[in-house]
This record gives C-alpha cells, sequence and structure tokens, in this order.
C-alpha cells in the first residue's frame, strides 16, 4: 500500500512539474515575500533582510553575519535554480555566501544583473532585489509541498525525507521515500495527517512542533488562495524545522480578495507582452514562432495555431480576445502583436457569434492607423456582421491578404514569409 502511494505520488509530482512548464495565470512571489508570508501564519524561516540598492547591504549583512561573519547573498527572481545560474555579465551563481564585509562588493555584480538559469530561458531574469540571509546550520534536508490534485478533488500533501535537490529524481530513485497524504477541502487538515507527514519525513527534532507547522502551511495555502506551497528544503536544525526555501502561487482568480498579496506582483519577471494584455483583459501567451495570431475563442485560437504547424509555418503567440471583445482591446491586440520584433505576418481568425465582424474590422483600421502594420497581414472573417466588416476592410485603404476559410488563411500567411 505504501509502496502505490508513493508511486501516485511520483506521478503526481510528474504532472506538476510538466504542468510548470507551460504559461500559467496565477501570482508567484519572490523568496523574501514568502518568508514574510510564512511567517505571519507561525512557519519557522531563516532570518533574512531584503536589499533593494547596494548602499542597503552593509547593514543587513551586519545583522545578519553569524558567529564566523559570513552570510548568504540570494539573488531573487521568480525561477528556480538560481544556486546554478550565471549572470550574463559572466558572474557564476545567483547564490554566494560570504564574509559580511564582502558583500557590498558582490552585491554590486548581482543588483541591476540578469540571471540566467535552467528555467528562465536563454533571456535571463533581472535581479531587482537580493535576500541578506543568515547561513543557518541544517542537519537535514527534506522536502514538503501541499497541491491541487485532480484525481482526489482537493488538496493533496507531499513529503519526502530527502530534499534539497531535485525532487523527480528522488520520487524516480526512491518511490518509497514519498508520502502522499490527500486532504478533504471540507474538514481541512487532521492532528492524524499532520503527524504522518511528520513520521514520513522522518522528522527527530520535536514531532508535535513539527506536526503544528504542517498544519501552518495547510493553513496558509486555504486561506491566501494558494494554487501551490513547495518548501524544499524544509530543513532541520538541532531544535526545530525550518522552511529553508519556499515557492508560494496564488490563484489569480482571488485577486479580488487577496489585494494585499497581490500588490506584490513584480511585472518586471513576467513577459512585458503578457502584463500589456493583462491589463486589457486579454488571454495572451508568447511564443517562439513568426506569425502573430488574433483569434476569437480558445478552441479556435488552438485550432488556428495547429494549422499554422500544419502549413509549415509557427504562431508567435496565443491571442484569444475573447467573445465580447471591444474596439480598444482589438487595438490593444495589434500593438502587442505590431511591438514584436519576431512577428513577421499576423493571421486575423474571427468566426462572429457574439463577437461582430465589424467591430473586428473597426479595431484593426484603427490600430494600423495608430501602431502602422509594416508586416503582411491576413484576415479571415466569417459570421455576424461579416459583410459590413469585409466593407470596412475594403474602403480603409488598407494592403491586406484575404482569406476564404482557416486553412486558406494559414496557408496564405505562412506563404507571406515564404
Amino acid at each position: 500500500m505504501l509502496r502505490r502511494a508513493a508511486q501516485a505520488g511520483s506521478q503526481l509530482l510528474a504532472r506538476s512539474r510538466t504542468a510548470q512548464l507551460q504559461q500559467q495565470r496565477f501570482l508567484n512571489v519572490h523568496e523574501y515575500q514568502g518568508a514574510e508570508i510564512m511567517s505571519q501564519y507561525g512557519i519557522n524561516v531563516p532570518p533574512g533582510i531584503p536589499v533593494f540598492k547596494v548602499d542597503e547591504v552593509p547593514a543587513a549583512a551586519e545583522k545578519m553575519k553569524d558567529e564566523n561573519g559570513e552570510v548568504v547573498v540570494k539573488s531573487q527572481i521568480l525561477a528556480g535554480g538560481r544556486g546554478l545560474g550565471k549572470f550574463t555579465s559572466g558572474l557564476q551563481g545567483g547564490v554566494h555566501i560570504c564574509k559580511a564585509s564582502e558583500a557590498k562588493d558582490l552585491a554590486a555584480k548581482m543588483l541591476g544583473g540578469t540571471l540566467v538559469t535552467k528555467q528562465t530561458g536563454a533571456k535571463g531574469k533581472p535581479v531587482n532585489t537580493l535576500y541578506i540571509a543568515n547561513k543557518m546550520k541544517l542537519k537535514r534536508e527534506m522536502y514538503f509541498a501541499i497541491l491541487l490534485d485532480r484525481s482526489t478533488a482537493g488538496p493533496v500533501m507531499i513529503g519526502c525525507s530527502e530534499g534539497g535537490t531535485s525532487i523527480e529524481d528522488l520520487a524516480e530513485k526512491f518511490p518509497d521515500k514519498i508520502v502522499k497524504i490527500p486532504i478533504d477541502i471540507r474538514t481541512g487538515i487532521t492532528d492524524e495527517q499532520a503527524m504522518q507527514m511528520v513520521e514520513g519525513l522522518k522528522v527527530a527534532t520535536d514531532k508535535k512542533a513539527a506536526a503544528e507547522q504542517i498544519k501552518g502551511l495547510y493553513r496558509l495555502f486555504v486561506e491566501k488562495d494558494c494554487t501551490m506551497v513547495e518548501v524544499n528544503p524544509l530543513a532541520e536544525t538541532d531544535t526545530e524545522v525550518v522552511a529553508a526555501d519556499a515557492k508560494l502561487g496564488f490563484d489569480d482568480n482571488a485577486a479580488f480578495r487577496q489585494q494585499e498579496l497581490f500588490a506584490m506582483r513584480d511585472e518586471s519577471q513576467e513577459d512585458p507582452r503578457e502584463v500589456a494584455a493583462g491589463k486589457y483583459d486579454l488571454n495572451y501567451i508568447g511564443l517562439d514562432g513568426s506569425i502573430g495570431c488574433m483569434v476569437n475563442g480558445a478552441g479556435l485560437a488552438m485550432a488556428t495555431m495547429d494549422i499554422i504547424k500544419l502549413r509549415g509555418g509557427s504562431p508567435a503567440n496565443f491571442l484569444d480576445v475573447g467573445g465580447n471583445a471591444s474596439e480598444d482591446q482589438v487595438v490593444a491586440a495589434f500593438k502587442i502583436l505590431t511591438s514584436d520584433p519576431q512577428v513577421k505576418a499576423i493571421l486575423v481568425n474571427i468566426f462572429g457569434g457574439i463577437m461582430r465582424c465589424d467591430v473586428i474590422a473597426s479595431g484593426i483600421v484603427n490600430a494600423a492607423k495608430q501602431v502602422g502594420v509594416k508586416v503582411p497581414l491576413i484576415v479571415r472573417l466569417e459570421g455576424t456582421n461579416v459583410e459590413r466588416g469585409k466593407e470596412i476592410l475594403a474602403t480603409s485603404g488598407m494592403n491586406l491578404i484575404s482569406a476564404n476559410d482557416l486553412d486558406d488563411a494559414a496557408a496564405k500567411a505562412v506563404a507571406s514569409i515564404a
């Protein structure tokens, strides 16, 4: 039974990691912000001070240094693999242990730089904040997470008595060490379940206190509308369990009731195109292709991308303007597409049900007047007010390519940049 539970936990971890490879619509916060949030729930976290300017570093380092005069200087970016990352300046590593007296010089090389890790992509992420932390003496490192599990229709706790490194590798090599405990969202976590996790983690210090830490993390998960709470490592000192590093994700749908939390959002860590799209309530995901797409409806958008690939092209984005987009939203969508230097052609594919083709046509014309469209523009309109929409485009004086159907549109888009 334990082996089956462990294997199920391994499979869940694999699915969660696969999902993270895709663009997700949820809020992530920096390590120092996560530590602040966890401390509000009584979770033990390493002492640390965030700094935003190099001149703030000496005072923070002086407060955080250990008996050997050393501190930990951590880059704050919304991506994993910081320790093994590399700055575009050539500096190796986004996390350093150094003497407090050397922290300022090191920080000058890190603040304002761009850190590239295995999770950031080649462009990397800007380092606008450093976390000056106390160098803790950790006896043992474990792994703990709370995720949403579709198979049980609720939260599930996952733990491993090994941690601080790739949990995927551990789950594959040592499946019996993975502990998976589903939680009934209606009753919440029980004392027995918290203690079961503590036993699975093989905690050697105060087990009752450790169980309270587990229960505190679950309260955080529920009350803050989390999509994920991942503590890696969950570490053990001589006396207690400490959340040495954590990754927290929060559901965007809860922004209306978590306003203080969502005020922590760091837009500098996000794709600027997606930030701009979010302000106009557009569903946008940037990709690596050369054909920009503007479509109404997620299903039609996916079909459009598929047919572009089938015809030998590559989509530059997923962009769903929705079923009742205004002309302003259409203009904003065009601005996003035309500002992307990798876009060599734009394909507009609209099926007018709720969305009217004449509104889309007016938006296209106005966008062209405001920002200019210097790449081939292929338009396929069908549905409500389609004749009026085509008339608006025909009399606009724009140089566009009309298409009869989706396949025709995709073929013409690919041919326009061949």
